[in-house]
């Protein structure tokens, strides 16, 4: 069976990181924890440690980078800091590496550097081996690749937006205040933000990717 694995990633240049309580709670949902570089420091202030660090330690904390050094209670992957990949995207291999299918749950993924982050979704949209989530203190996304479905339950009334970000995405959305059937979303347009959730919903894409949001 599929584990569960949590990526701590703080994108450059964001000051804000996901509150202790849900770092708390989403690692306790899941199997393993990878810290991304500054991920580590994250962690650190709810009170967590993680399986496995990956990075160059370019931005992590002088306390996280001294418990890289002198790690024993987790792995290390330490890379040179003149590299041709980001940490995130090495860190995405290793999930590969090391628990093949596993499904994966991203945090402090958001905000920050504009290129930056359009680089994590682009990365995160990329990992197509299994169910792939953002969960953030407010909101909560899930990237969906051709032939996913996302039913949502218990969510009536909260704000719902979904985006292509591939060319030819053709989705499906039930028990919204506005509903598509097997309709073409532009790359990036702005046809389905801003929707209302008014029962259980039904999100499927049929083709490209899109990713979907749940405003809290």
């Amino acid at each position: 069976m599929a584990c569960k694995v949590l990526v701590v990633c703080v994108v450059c240049g964001s000051p804000v990181v996901a509150s202790a309580d849900l770092l708390r709670r989403l690692a306790g949902e899941c199997d393993y924890v990878v810290a991304v570089d500054r991920g580590l420091d994250a962690l650190l202030s709810a009170g967590l440690g993680c399986d496995v660090y990956v990075g160059d330690a370019d931005t992590v904390s002088d306390a996280g980078r001294a418990l890289v050094d002198a790690a024993t209670d987790f792995e290390v992957e330490r890379h040179d800091p003149y590299k041709d990949y980001t940490d995130l995207a090495l860190a995405l291999e290793s999930v590969r590496r090391r628990w093949p299918g596993a499904e994966l749950v991203a945090t402090c993924a958001t905000g920050g550097r504009p290129d930056m982050a359009l680089s994590v979704l682009g990365l995160l949209a990329g990992y197509e081996d299994a169910p792939i989530w953002i969960a953030e203190d407010k909101v909560v996304a899930r990237i969906l690749h051709a032939g996913e479905t996302w039913t949502i339950e218990g969510a009536e009334g909260k704000t719902f937006s979904i985006i292509a970000i591939a060319p030819g995405t053709v989705v499906s959305e039930h028990g919204l205040e506005w509903e598509l059937d097997h309709s073409p979303l532009g790359l990036l347009a702005d046809m389905g933000i801003s929707n209302v959730v008014r029962g259980t919903a039904k999100i499927q894409v049929h083709t490209g990717t899109a990713i979907a949001y749940l405003y809290k």
